[in-house]
């Protein structure tokens, strides 16, 4: 009797194990629960080097492979056909060097920050802005830091945790952060240049 195997392959997948099984990589629906554990089971790639790479792969293997272990097996794609296997040795975790990296990524994007918010605040002419504010509301001159320049330096630094929305504690809604966007659109870009890049096989000189 003919059994549907129904496959959703994420198009890129994080291993630790150089033994790759089909449940590693995809999401699998099937009525009959033998044929999903044989298949959950299938290995489909055997990771030869002891190095971190990123492998990419075919869809059309694992329905070969399926094939010849059960024919009975019919097997429909509902995911990609190309998808990318990122092979990441088992590393201990070093919990000093974690926080260095942190804390030096920290620094670096705090004074980049700063210095992008000074640099546009003097070609706007932020100060005189709010010295001619200060005279026409109050009719003198002003003398040294205002409420102006703190409310505006409060407002400022209120808006970016508002708009990044970073921290879980204060998360004011389930929507995925911009950095998170970017990230993922970075690891969707990398992908995609994986593959396209695994399906030339011109000698012609490319762009890399």
């Amino acid at each position: 009797m003919s059994k549907t195997l129904y496959l959703k392959l994420n198009e890129i997948t994080s291993v630790r194990e150089k033994q790759v099984f089909l449940k590693d990589v995809a999401a699998l629906y099937c009525d009959d629960a033998a044929a999903l554990a044989k298949c959950g089971a299938l290995k489909v790639k055997t990771v030869q080097e002891d190095r971190d790479r990123r492998y990419v792969e075919n869809v059309l293997d694992i329905i070969r492979r399926i094939s010849q272990m059960d024919p009975s097996i019919q097997v429909a794609n509902l995911g990609q056909t190309d998808y990318v296997i990122d092979y990441r040795k088992p590393k201990p975790v070093r919990w000093l060097r974690q926080w260095v990296k942190t804390i030096c990524v920290s620094v670096i994007c705090f004074c980049g920050a700063a210095f992008a918010i000074m640099t546009f605040n003097n070609d706007a002419s932020v100060t005189q802005v709010f010295q001619e504010i200060y005279r026409m509301v109050l009719g003198r001159e002003q003398n040294g830091i205002s409420v102006l320049e703190l409310s505006y330096s409060f407002g400022l630094a209120a808006g970016i945790l508002v708009f990044f929305n970073h921290f879980a504690v204060w998360k004011l809604n389930t929507d995925p952060t911009p950095l998170e966007v970017e990230m993922r659109l970075y690891e969707d870009n990398i992908a995609k240049t994986l593959i396209q890049n695994e399906g030339r096989k011109e000698p012609d000189v490319d762009v890399t």
